[in-house]
């Protein structure tokens, strides 16, 4: 809570400060970000959204506390002292139970929250504004309500101070599905009325001093991507948009979908106080790139055995589309966008076992084969630091590619 505050109060100020927010649960990413943590003792924001873990599990198979020991014992693995970790759950609210009614899908929301923050996590994003069964029409007005109702489960789970983030108006995680043509900006008087709607909902619940411990609100700044497209910040834009901030008291904006953005976009987006970054397939996208650059190296390698990790990849995705169907077009460059699309549908397969077989042969070969630099550089875009021994090679191919990443957004932040 302090750290997120001074972080909010700095960048308020006028200081270019800001905090990147990594969402991932893939755990030679996870661990290539606290590799590039390793060296200092900067705090290191990790988030988990509501589809993701769960009480039930989610598509991860993990629930609150599981995930925390999860991300604790990769931090430690690679020498990271994990008091440094905020640990933060996103989008929590009935968002996993939309198909059901209202009061159902509200019940499992409460449970989950509570499950969050009895595990640990201080930062809570509190989003109540989807939609659920029997829902007709869903004003601002009780998704507020509905937000208010979370927090009041969070503050009586709660430990030690929570902080919270609130809005909602947020590109679709993981990509869009579609081509965009035009992205508009928040108005500043949807970010205002935001606002004050759960200010109301807060002190009817009694919970006035929850809400002084907002510490972001949530808008659409005019970044997002697709599966082929980048829509780059334009400072311009959001010029009123950032100045609405200073009306918004104790609190600066979170940027959802800032993946592929320049260095120099991010640094605007936290000049132009929004100063929560997130990102999340652009890391499993370089941790994707690090293992197609091995596979090209093993290729060159001409070994008797390869991995063929690339086919084994298309295979599964082939036989299993549902995690990139909706994704990727149905042309005649669907092989290409399945495996290579920014959206990174990729991430949802790597864990399983055929996969997983051919990524170890895929390590194996290449520790064995010990390429020369320069072969490495020509499928890496660079000559690779070597971090330990040579049969390291793999690990220290994926933590470079993801820490160029992670020492982006970082710069980016002013860290």
């Amino acid at each position: 809570m302090n750290v997120l505050g001074d972080i909010v109060s700095a960048n308020r100020a006028g200081e270019r400060r800001g905090i990147p927010s990594f969402c991932t649960a893939h755990p030679e990413t996870l661990s290539a970000i606290f590799a590039a943590y390793r060296d200092d003792d900067a705090p290191i924001l990790i988030e988990a959204t509501c589809n993701q873990v769960n009480q039930f599990g989610g598509y991860t198979g993990m629930n609150p506390a599981q995930f925390r020991s999860f991300v604790k014992n990769l931090a430690q693995r690679e020498g990271v002292d994990p008091t440094r970790l905020i640990l933060g759950g996103d989008h929590l609210g009935p968002n996993p139970w939309k198909g059901e009614p209202g009061e159902v899908a509200m019940a499992k929301a409460r449970d989950m929250v509570a499950a969050y923050v009895a595990a640990g996590f201080t930062k809570i994003h509190l989003d109540a504004s989807i939609a659920c069964a029997d829902d007709v029409a869903l004003d601002d007005a009780t998704m507020a309500a509905r937000a208010a109702e979370l927090c009041a489960v969070a503050e009586a789970s709660a430990k030690t101070d929570l902080c919270y983030v609130i809005g909602t108006e947020v590109p679709i995680p993981g990509g869009e599905t579609e081509v965009l043509h035009t992205l508009g900006v928040t108005a500043p008087e949807a970010a205002a009325r935001t606002h004050e709607l759960h200010r109301e909902a807060f002190a009817a619940r009694g919970l006035s001093a929850a809400f002084e411990r907002v510490v972001g609100i949530v808008v659409q700044p005019g970044v997002d991507f697709g599966n082929a497209q980048v829509f780059a910040f334009a400072p311009e834009k959001a010029e009123t948009l950032s100045r609405s901030v200073e009306a918004l008291p104790g609190l600066v904006f979170e940027a959802h979908s800032t993946d592929y953005q320049s260095e120099g976009a991010l640094s605007d987006l936290v000049a132009a106080h929004f100063a929560i970054l997130k990102v999340g397939p652009e890391l499993t996208f370089a941790f994707r790139q690090a293992v197609t650059a091995l596979a090209h190296i093993e290729a060159a390698l001409n070994l008797a055995e390869p991995s063929r990790i690339l086919d084994v990849i298309t295979a599964e995705m082939r036989a299993n589309p549902h995690d990139w169907r909706a994704y990727v077009a149905a042309d005649d460059r669907e092989a290409t966008m399945m495996l290579y699309g920014l959206s990174d549908r990729v991430r949802y397969y790597w864990p399983r076992p055929a996969i997983q077989a051919a990524l170890t042969k895929l390590y194996e070969n290449i520790a064995a084969a010990r390429p020369e630099p320069g072969l490495v550089a020509q499928f890496t875009g660079r000559l690779v630091e070597a971090r330990g021994e040579p049969a390291d090679l793999p690990r220290d191919i994926i933590e470079t590619m993801v820490g160029d990443v992670v020492r982006k957004y970082r710069a980016a932040a002013g860290d």
